[in-house]
């Protein structure tokens, strides 16, 4: 049961991160986030690492979205602090959840502890 927790900031990542594609209407980007996800039924080293990558490359979408909504309320001379907020949250929460596969339960799953 404690391995199955640990899936789940991985895989609310990936909605989170499918579900901003959805908004921008980049379909592309929903069905890699979706196969993504069913790419953690494999347990191989190579799973890991590319969740990892692609959490961190999730992060930074979000920075640059931030960014790009911060740039447009600023000149709509709207509020943005507590966007910015909710947005670095989502960014962190995305790059935090790469480091479940450092845990000692799914470097076992991932046989992650042969491949380094």
């Amino acid at each position: 049961m404690k391995k199955i927790l640990l899936y789940i900031p991985v895989v609310l990542s990936l909605l989170v991160l499918g579900a901003h594609f959805m908004r921008y209407g980049n379909n592309a980007g929903v069905a890699i986030a979706a196969a993504l996800i069913g790419l953690l039924f494999l347990r191989r080293p190579w799973v890991a690492r590319l969740m990892q990558l692609v959490l961190v490359l999730g992060a930074l979408e979000w920075l640059l979205t931030l960014y790009g909504l911060i740039e447009l309320r600023a000149a709509m001379n709207q509020p943005y602090a507590r966007m910015t907020i909710i947005l670095g949250t989502v960014a962190l929460f995305t790059l935090c959840s790469g480091l479940v596969f450092q845990t000692k339960s799914l470097k076992t799953v991932y046989r992650l502890d042969s491949a380094d």
